[in-house]
């Protein structure tokens, strides 16, 4: 908030925006006398991108959280109309034969982000409206993606399916990746699937639990976690970068997918879904494994998340396990700080 993303120089898209979910977060976890500067720093990043703000594409859409946020708080009818009118531009996104939404404005594929980009607007929308519409949008759009990137056997998602039988360089995924038979890539990124879970953590709070979709949700949280435990480093804590290949010489342990994954399996834990004996070592030892080994100090007041993979689009393993190392960037920050926030305001004992 203070050094890398002050709010005046918010950028509308998805990467600034996983941090402005933690912003959002830490304004809903704050004492009152806490609040003013969270809302403050959500007021400031939307107004300067009042104008620009738009749902043209589910990295667009992501940002509208905050816009929605807004008018809930201030009921200003500014800030609702705009809110309003990004769903007007995802209505007319790109989309797929069956109905999915495009993650590319130029060709029709279904990535996994973008479940975690549509569902953070869409839950404030929720929020913000009463309309369980937006909640029926989500779970469309969830079940869509889930057909064509889910593994049935172990719940993990892969990247992308391609809807289109053409070539498209998009100047970051490896061109090619979707050249056989089912048009979509094999690998179970970490980062992607951690979209996927903590997209069904947040479903699980939002969701009331009288209704169907919530018991859904709530089996595929069970049977993506149940993987987890065995595949987790019992040393660091960490998940890889490819999770099912822990012991891959060229694979590497990946710290956003470790704090999106405990993420999830902490609220699971809260929501009394998943089993404490099984989970409750697991969650200590990522929270523990982070702070550890992927935080470095800078200066007295700073800390720095590390062993960040770079935004990354869709290729084969050699792709995933060549993408650059980073470290302090925005959703990088952003993902260590809603795990840490979840586990710091409720943890959970062995």
């Amino acid at each position: 908030m203070e050094v890398k993303i002050p709010a005046a120089k918010y950028y509308w898209g998805w990467s600034q925006a996983i941090f402005l979910k933690a912003v959002h977060e830490k304004y809903l976890g704050a004492s009152e006398s806490d609040k003013t500067k969270y809302f403050n720093y959500i007021k400031t990043a939307m107004d300067v991108n009042y104008d620009k703000a738009n749902g043209r594409t589910p990295n667009d859409i992501v940002s509208g959280l905050g816009i929605a946020f807004l008018a809930q708080q201030t009921k200003e009818e500014k800030y609702k109309q705009k809110a309003l009118s990004i769903y007007a531009d995802y209505l007319h996104i790109i989309k797929t034969k069956n109905g999915g939404v495009s993650h590319r404005a130029n060709i029709a594929q279904l990535w996994d982000d973008t479940i975690y980009m549509l569902a953070m607007y869409f839950f404030e929308m929720y929020k913000l409206t009463g309309d369980t519409k937006y909640l029926d949008d989500f779970m469309q759009q969830y079940n869509i993606h889930k057909e064509k990137l889910a593994d049935k056997k172990t719940g993990f998602w892969v990247h992308g399916w391609n809807a289109e039988d053409r070539e498209y360089d998009d100047s970051c995924c490896m061109v090619g990746w979707d050249k056989n038979p089912e048009r979509k890539n094999h690998e179970f990124w970490g980062r992607g699937n951690g979209w996927i879970m903590m997209t069904i953590a947040d479903a699980l709070t939002t969701i009331p639990k009288t209704s169907p979709y919530w018991h859904e949700l709530k089996l595929d949280l069970i049977k993506m976690t149940s993987n987890l435990p065995a595949l987790q480093n019992k040393e660091t804590g960490h998940w890889y970068q490819l999770p099912i290949h822990p012991n891959d010489s060229l694979n590497y342990q990946e710290s956003s997918c470790t704090a999106m994954f405990g993420y999830a399996i902490l609220q699971g834990l809260k929501l009394h879904i998943l089993s404490p004996k099984i989970f409750t070592p697991v969650v200590n030892k990522a929270y523990l494994g982070l702070r550890k080994y992927s935080i470095r100090k800078e200066g007295s007041k700073y800390l720095v998340p590390t062993r960040i993979c770079i935004g990354t689009c869709i290729g084969d393993r050699d792709y995933y396990y060549h993408r650059k190392i980073v470290e302090g960037n925005d959703f990088g920050i952003g993902v260590f700080s809603m795990f840490a926030q979840a586990y710091e305001t409720g943890v959970v004992n062995n």
